[in-house]
C-alpha cells in the first residue's frame, strides 16, 4: 500500500506555516515569514493569496525537495466564514467565494481554503478542504441567549485544537470522542473553554472579543455598565475600545506584555502585581471551568488543559488545585494546529468521518 502524503497550510498575520505529513508523521515543517514591506502592497488580506501560494511552492521545491503533485490531501486552516458544525469541508466554489469576501470579517486564516484549493488545481488529483474553522458553532440554543435580544452569544474559538485534544485524549484511553463529556481548556493569546458534550462543544466562551476569562492580550468579560460609559466618555475612539477589548487587554493592559512566560519569570523573581495578575487569570479560567461542568450536570469524563501556557507547570498545578474536584485534569502542552489538520485528513481517508458541504 502506498503512503497517504498530507500537506497542511495554516496562513497567519505575518507568516505562513506548511508542514508535510507521510503517513501520519511529520516530515517536514516551515514558518515561512513575511515581513511588513513584503505585504505592505497588498490593500487587503485576500489580495496576498498569489503572493503567499508561490511562497509554498518556492520552499516545497527548494527545501522540502517536492512536487506540489505529490499530494493526496491538501488541507488549509478555515477562516471566518459562516457558523458551520464542525468537521472537514472540501472547498467549494460557495466556501472560496465567502472566504474571499471575509463573511465574518478579514484574517490570514481566510487565505488557508483559497490556497488550498489553487493548490489542488496544480495538483490535479488532490482534494483541497478546510477543518473546524474558528467559526464552529455547535452551541446548545439556550447557551446563544444572554439577557436582551439585541444581543447573541457568537461562537468563535479554537475549535481546531480543542476537537484536536478532545479526540486524542479519546483515542488514548479507547474511547470514542462521541461517548465522553470533557471540559477542554485552551490556554494561548486568546483562551477558550469549552463543554464537550458526546462529540459537541455545546458551549464555549467567545475567547476573541467576547466573554469569559481575560488572556495574555484579550479582556475577556467586562462590566457592561463601565464598558457603555468608556464608549462614550469621549476618551476613546471606536478604534481604541475595540483594541481594548483584543489586542491590549489582559496581561498587555496590566502588565505591558503578551507573554506569558515572562510574568512566570516575574513572578518568581517577586514581583507581586504580576503574581496578583497572574493569579485572576488562574481564578477566572477555573471559574470557567466550573461554569462549562454546570453546563454538563457535573457528568465530567475528564478536563483537559491545552495551548501555550500549558507549559507553565505552576500555572497549571493552580488550576488543578481549585478544578481537579470535579474530573481528573490532563494536560497537553502546546498546540499543534498543523498535526490537527493533518488528522482531519487522515481520519477522512481512514472512513472515521466523512467531508462535509459547504453551503
Amino acid at each position: 500500500m502506498s503512503s497517504v502524503k498530507v500537506l497542511t497550510v495554516n496562513p497567519g498575520s505575518t507568516s505562513t506555516k506548511i508542514a508535510v505529513f507521510v503517513d501520519e508523521q511529520n516530515i517536514f515543517q516551515k514558518n515561512i515569514k513575511h515581513s511588513v514591506e513584503e505585504l505592505a502592497p497588498f490593500a487587503k488580506i485576500a489580495d496576498q493569496f498569489e503572493f503567499r501560494r508561490d511562497m509554498i511552492l518556492g520552499v516545497l521545491r527548494d527545501e522540502a525537495k517536492m512536487d506540489i503533485k505529490d499530494f493526496d490531501y491538501i488541507v488549509g486552516r478555515g477562516g471566518l466564514i459562516k457558523p458551520v458544525a464542525s468537521g472537514i469541508y472540501e472547498v467549494n466554489d460557495a466556501l472560496k467565494h465567502d472566504l474571499q469576501i471575509g463573511v465574518q470579517g478579514e484574517h490570514a486564516s481566510n487565505l488557508g481554503g483559497l490556497i488550498a484549493s489553487d493548490l489542488a488545481r496544480l495538483n490535479g488529483h488532490a482534494k483541497a478542504y478546510i477543518a473546524d474553522p474558528v467559526v464552529v458553532d455547535e452551541l446548545d440554543d439556550v447557551a446563544r441567549i444572554t439577557g436582551h435580544p439585541a444581543f447573541e452569544r457568537v461562537s468563535i474559538f479554537h475549535a481546531l485544537n480543542q476537537k484536536a485534544i478532545a479526540r486524542t485524549y479519546a483515542k488514548e484511553h479507547g474511547k470514542k470522542y462521541e461517548e465522553l463529556n470533557l471540559i477542554v481548556v485552551h490556554l494561548g493569546g486568546g483562551i477558550s473553554v469549552g463543554a464537550h458534550r458526546q462529540g459537541r462543544i455545546v458551549d464555549v466562551d467567545n475567547c476573541l472579543d467576547g466573554n469569559g476569562p481575560f488572556s495574555p492580550e484579550r479582556s475577556g468579560s467586562l462590566p457592561s455598565g463601565a464598558l457603555v460609559d468608556a464608549c462614550f466618555s469621549g476618551k476613546y475612539t471606536k478604534a481604541q475600545l475595540k483594541k481594548m477589548v483584543c489586542g491590549q487587554g489582559g496581561y498587555v493592559a496590566y502588565l505591558g506584555t503578551n507573554d506569558a512566560y515572562e510574568v512566570e519569570l516575574r513572578v518568581k523573581a517577586g514581583d507581586k502585581k504580576a503574581a496578583l495578575i497572574e493569579q485572576a487569570m488562574i481564578y477566572q479560567v477555573s471559574k470557567e471551568v466550573g461554569a462549562q461542568a454546570t453546563v454538563l450536570k457535573g457528568k465530567v469524563d475528564a478536563i483537559l488543559i491545552t495551548g501555550g501556557i500549558a507549559r507553565g507547570k505552576a500555572f497549571v498545578e493552580d488550576i488543578k488545585e481549585r478544578v481537579s474536584f470535579i474530573a481528573p485534569v490532563f494536560v497537553y502542552p502546546g498546540e499543534d494546529e498543523m498535526k490537527a489538520l493533518a488528522m482531519n485528513a487522515y481520519m477522512l481517508h481512514n472512513g472515521e468521518i466523512e467531508a462535509k458541504v459547504y453551503a
